[in-house]
């Protein structure tokens, strides 16, 4: 090999590492003023629950009452984009960031080997992120377009809205230790295990992820922007429609509606029906559950909405189709579904 070869390489080898170095960074960065974000509002609810005992939501995004129908299905999307946008940017952009990562092997290396290992890794990583599921939708997409590891990338979006720190803390505080300690066990089950399952049981589109940018001669930032304007382009408009439906979805049927379904099981299965359907905000699923309990449906009930209310949604699962297919979506929804149902009969039994 001559010497203008051996210069080659070792260029290409130190652009690499660069661009490695640099996108890490970035996706650090992002990440930490994520956390200072999340962080911050979640500890101002937290005292404000703390000093006051109760939780009150945001009337004007999901009907909580028969009066709060009168915002109709457009004003009520609009609100919840208001709502949640700046987790929604955040989400964005740290798709955008993993998915200029190269090479492509390095977060399938982060991510751990082993199905029972990766999935650990993934869930420890999304929880402490407290997206909503909408704004955990484009993280998915971009960890398994870029790793091409289907239980990870779920364990990744299912961690961030179900294992949320400050949501399980709150769930302590305002309810029953029963009803605390089912969520906390089912949004583990949920986490860890969805993936593993699914990747087992369900066929799949696999993504090539081998491709390196390392021939890319764009300024790394020039690149991260445009992956970012990709992901927006390919998940915005889904979530955009998903919310939509969801919202009329809950105008349709409000949820103070559920607790006047006849019987436990009956009850339980409607509401775990219309909250993995359901898009809401950080925490929402909280005041939802404890409207169930005032307004006198079963405790399994409450259970149900506080597991499957924030773990998926139309949007999410929209945006996982886009990347995989109908068969993966429809599976996470299902798995959410009975999960949430047997924690809620379960609850009731005991």
């Amino acid at each position: 090999m001559d010497t203008q070869a051996v210069q080659n390489i070792a260029a290409l080898a130190t652009r690499r590492n660069g661009r490695v170095l640099y996108a890490t960074t970035l996706l650090l960065i992002i990440v930490g003023a994520l956390l200072v974000y999340k962080g911050t509002a979640a500890l101002a609810v937290i005292e404000k629950v703390q000093n006051t005992r109760a939780f009150q939501p945001r009337v004007n995004v999901v009907p909580m009452t028969g009066a709060a129908a009168q915002v109709n299905v457009v004003a009520r999307s609009i609100n919840y984009f208001a709502v949640i946008w700046p987790a929604l940017l955040f989400g964005i952009l740290i798709s955008g960031a993993v998915r200029v990562l190269d090479p492509p092997r390095w977060l399938g290396q982060a991510l751990g080997r082993g199905r029972i290992r990766s999935q650990l890794v993934a869930g420890l990583a999304g929880a402490p992120l407290m997206l909503c599921s909408c704004c955990a939708a484009p993280v998915f997409s971009g960890v398994y377009e870029r790793s091409s590891r289907l239980g990870p990338s779920l364990a990744v979006m299912l961690a961030a809205p179900s294992l949320n720190p400050a949501a399980l803390i709150l769930t302590f505080m305002l309810f029953d230790h029963r009803i605390a300690a089912t969520r906390l066990v089912a949004a583990s089950l949920a986490v860890f295990f969805t993936g593993i399952l699914i990747e087992r049981f369900v066929k799949f589109r696999q993504i090539d992820c081998s491709t390196s940018d390392a021939q890319n001669t764009r300024p790394m930032l020039t690149t991260f922007l445009r992956s970012c304007l990709q992901v927006a382009v390919r998940t915005v408009p889904l979530i955009a429609v998903g919310v939509l439906i969801s919202m009329a979805i809950a105008m349709w049927l409000p949820v103070g509606a559920l607790a006047s379904t006849g019987g436990q099981l009956v009850a339980i299965i409607a509401v775990a029906l219309i909250a993995v359907l359901l898009a809401m905000p950080t925490f929402f699923e909280i005041p939802l559950a404890l409207l169930l309990l005032a307004a006198g449906a079963p405790v399994g009930a409450a259970v149900a909405m506080i597991i499957a209310g924030p773990a998926v949604n139309l949007p999410s699962l929209f945006t996982i189709a886009r990347s995989t297919n109908w068969k993966v979506a429809g599976s996470v929804a299902f798995a959410i579904f009975v999960l949430a149902v047997t924690a809620g009969l379960l609850v009731n039994l005991f």
